[in-house]
Formats: C-alpha cells, structure tokens, sequence
C-alpha cells in the first residue's frame, strides 16, 4: 500500500485529489496539511511513502517544505513530488533544486495522477523527456556558472555517459537501447550514480547534470 500525504491551502483541492487517489487499491491518504509547516511536521509523525505539495501555500511554501524534508535523514525514503496550476512556472525549477521528485499540474487526468504516485513511489522521477527539454529551455538555459556536484570526479567513464543520458530525459529502457548494455545494468549504474553524487532520485540528477556543467542545452 502507496501512503500518500496531500499538503494545499484548499480544502476543495485537497478534497478532490483524497477521493481520485482513495480509487486505487494500493493507494491511501494518510494525511492532510494546509500549509508546508503542517506537511513538514505530519511527514514525520506519519511517514508517507509520497507527499503531494502544493507549491503555494501560507506560512511555509512547497519549496521551503521539500528542502526541509530533504534534510531530515529520517525521511530519506520519502518522495516529494509538487503540485501546480501551471505546465512550468518559475517555481518548478526550485522545487526540482530543493528535492522534489518531480510535478504534477493540478488538472491532471485520474488516472494520470494514480499512475504518477506509484511512479514516484517506486524512486523514479515524474519527468518525460518533454518535460526535461523545457525545463532545460526555461530554467537551465542561461544557469549560472557551473558548479561541479560533489562526487562527480569519482564517476568512472560510463557512468558519466548514463548521466548525461538521463538528464536528456531518456528512461533505463531508452538508455540500454542506446548503450546497447541490459535494462539491469542500467539500473546499477543509476543507482551507483545517485549514491556517489548523494542524489535523492532522478530529478536531482537532472538538475545536477546541468549545474555542474557535465551536460548543457542544445
């Protein structure tokens, strides 16, 4: 069972996501908040699996929230993944920077959003290729100047080479295509990856692929 915490400032939202997500029956909603101090405060007590956050919210936003989440070792397995009216807003980026595994626009299809929590909830990130490439149009285009992510000198060659692969956006499968290596060994290099470069998920490979310089856009 996929626990679920949903964390909006609107109790018709949060009431409409509880009773798409309560459809599933490997899915329930342990949990409410109306502000990212609540989200952040019920996350250790109850221990989802996933935290919905609304990226807008009084006293503490869904940004602040899923960086205070991501300190706490305690909830390291727990995936954040943020809630927005919008594709790609100017607070995405910083969501993704912050943590998060990903973003969902609020007027997501049911099933879309059933299939993006167990998505999450499985440790992969909530990013098409699509999505990839317009975050690197919008957010990453112009970055500031690249700084090298921790661990990024101990990848060895073919690691640096799947890196680069998943910050365009591609799946294991795509990349074992590519690479023409198995669908496990693709995930044993993304695992060692993410382990070297203290990465939650893919997203923040993404985004550490970016920063440090390793990939740019175009």
């Amino acid at each position: 069972m996929i626990r679920v915490l949903l964390a909006d400032d609107q109790p018709l939202i949060r009431a409409g996501f509880r009773a798409l997500l309560e459809l599933a029956d490997d899915i329930t909603v342990v949990g409410e908040a109306g502000n990212g101090g609540e989200a952040v405060r019920l996350c250790r007590s109850l221990r989802p699996d996933v935290a919905l956050l609304d990226v807008r919210m009084p006293l503490m936003d869904g940004i602040q929230a899923t960086r205070e989440i991501g300190a706490d070792a305690e909830l390291a397995g727990l995936k954040v993944v943020i809630l927005t009216n919008y594709a790609l807003d100017e607070y995405v980026f910083a969501a993704l920077r912050a943590g998060a595994s990903g973003f969902l626009v609020k007027d997501i299809e049911p099933a879309d959003l059933l299939q993006s929590v167990r998505v999450a909830a499985r440790g992969d990130a909530l990013l098409s290729p699509a999505v990839t490439r317009r975050l690197i149009e919008e957010y990453v285009a112009t970055p500031p100047r690249p700084t090298p992510a921790p661990g990024l000198a101990r990848l060895t060659d073919r690691e640096r080479e799947v890196l680069r692969l998943v910050a365009t956006g591609r799946s294991n499968e795509e990349i074992a295509g590519d690479l023409v290596i198995s669908h496990a060994t693709v995930k044993t290099h993304v695992s060692r990856i993410m382990a070297k470069l203290l990465a939650r998920d893919r997203a923040q490979l993404v985004v550490q692929a970016y920063e440090s310089g390793l990939v740019t856009p175009g």
